[in-house]
């Protein structure tokens, strides 16, 4: 309102105005502002005070147009600035809800000022309008650019969050789906899945506590990572389950699965000492004639039962055929 009063006050000074026009003005210009800002201070409900500010800033705004005998830059600079605000604060249908106190006060302030009109506007006037049509138009434009700039922030965190498992770092299981799914596409492409289960992890949550088992999930996450080739796809299926797409044939994806279970096994927990990292591996090739991922992961979940059945911390590589493994 404070930039506002510049052309107003240009154009009450080129018309000769009177005392009572002149001090209304610097009552909506210097005054209010500060008045409105005390008022959400003190109020117990800031947020609704401040809404209420804003209608009232509208129909401060609209009570000016009659001093102004309509001048018609000013007139239509300062309502659609005002306006603005109301549609760039965010909160819906405000900009709706000033129109209505904007038309009262402009008609009250008309009624009492003879409603004289002279649409004209002069030089000295156009550049009063200038400094609140170049600082408010950058102004709103800045604010956009940084909800612009924060919206892309959220989205991709969130796009993130939608890709990778938030305690694991390794792919969320929608995410590795996708990038599985995609070693099964070649035809003839040799590709290994990897399914890897802790070792009696309900126990250790039991013995060690829940947070000793989230460490012992991100250590093996950890080691996973550390052997995964770098276009290898790692992912959590959930809970204590991982899965590894590898484009590798079973004998080179057994190596890794090797590598795996070594450093796993020699993992180590200050925070429980008589703790130590246990796997087990199921491997498995796609099925042949089929791109289906859920056959894929069915045979290497077969090699995996057999992998715990036959005393856990090992691997198994799943071959076809019956009974067979």
């Amino acid at each position: 309102m404070g930039l506002g009063l510049l052309p107003v006050a240009m154009v009450l000074q080129e018309r000769h105005a009177g005392i009572a026009a002149w001090a209304w003005a610097f009552f909506c210009g210097l005054v209010w502002p500060h008045l409105a800002y005390r008022l959400a201070a003190r109020s117990r409900d800031a947020y609704r005070t401040e809404l209420q500010n804003l209608v009232i800033d509208s129909a401060l705004a609209a009570s000016l147009v009659p001093l102004m005998h309509f001048s018609l830059l000013p007139s239509v600079m300062l309502v659609s600035v005002t306006t603005a605000d109301k549609i760039s604060s965010g909160v819906r249908g405000l900009w709706r809800r000033s129109l209505l106190p904007m038309l009262a006060a402009l008609l009250v302030s008309g009624l009492l000022n003879g409603f004289g009109v002279d649409v004209s506007t002069s030089m000295n006037t156009l550049l009063a309008c200038l400094p609140i049509m170049v600082i408010h138009t950058l102004a709103v434009s800045a604010s956009s650019y940084q909800l612009v700039r924060r919206v892309q922030a959220q989205n991709l965190q969130l796009d993130k969050l939608s890709r990778f498992d938030s305690l694991t770092g390794l792919g969320s299981r929608a995410h590795w789906e996708a990038m599985a799914s995609g070693l099964l596409q070649p035809a003839g492409r040799p590709a290994t899945l990897m399914l890897v289960d802790v070792d009696r992890f309900k126990d250790t949550n039991d013995r060690h506590g829940h947070a000793v088992g989230d460490d012992l999930l991100r250590a093996i996450a950890s080691c996973i990572q550390s052997v995964l080739p770098a276009d290898g796809h790692a992912g959590r299926l959930g809970g204590d389950e991982f899965v590894v797409a590898l484009p590798l044939p079973p004998v080179d994806a057994a190596r890794i699965a090797e590598s795996l279970l070594a450093q796993v096994q020699a993992l180590e927990f200050p925070r429980a000492p008589g703790l130590r990292g246990s796997i087990s591996i199921g491997l498995a090739a796609p099925p042949a004639g089929t791109c289906d991922l859920r056959a894929w992961l069915e045979a290497a979940d077969r090699a995996l039962y057999l992998a715990k059945a036959n005393g856990r911390g090992r691997l198994q590589v799943f071959a076809a055929g019956p009974g067979a493994a």
